[in-house]
């Protein structure tokens, strides 16, 4: 039976303490044990992007990050970047341009954009399709969503 390790996180401007067990994902610590639903499982291998979550400022995959790698670390989730406004536009955006149907892979497909928007100022088109190209949807075909990203470049 393996032990349950004592970990300190400053998740969403809060600072958490908690005994988690050395096995638990980044996701399912956030989701099961801090009720932070927005960060959805999907294909639990890193491969679709479903959740996506920000640790020191660069975006990760939750599920394969152990929650006891981020001791130390500041989490941000959507409802963080949303609840701060960060996303208000790209928020907009989506909702303007139908960006998104089901909404299961929106809370990563904002959080990988507003990544490639802090880091480039001026995108092209391929450059956001690269980027979220680790991100997966099922319905928009991904047009809606590339629109949405562009439209608020520069503003």
């Amino acid at each position: 039976m393996e032990h349950a390790v004592e970990a300190t996180l400053t998740v969403n401007g809060a600072k958490v303490t908690r005994r988690i067990q050395p096995r638990v994902h980044l996701v399912d610590f956030l989701r099961e044990e801090l009720g932070l639903t927005g960060s959805h499982i999907g294909c639990e291998h890193g491969v679709c992007g479903a959740c996506t979550v920000r640790v020191n400022g660069e975006i990760v995959r939750g599920c394969l990050m152990l929650a006891v790698q981020a001791d130390g670390c500041t989490v941000e989730t959507i409802e963080g970047l949303s609840d701060s406004q960060e996303l208000a536009r790209l928020q907009k955006a989506f909702h303007e341009h139908n960006a998104f149907q089901c909404g299961f892979c929106t809370p990563a497909m904002l959080m990988a954009a507003q990544d490639l928007l802090l880091h480039k100022k001026s995108p092209s088109r391929d450059e956001i399709r690269a980027h979220i190209s680790g991100n997966y949807c099922r319905c928009t075909g991904y047009q809606a969503i590339v629109d949405a990203i562009e439209s608020v470049i520069g503003k």
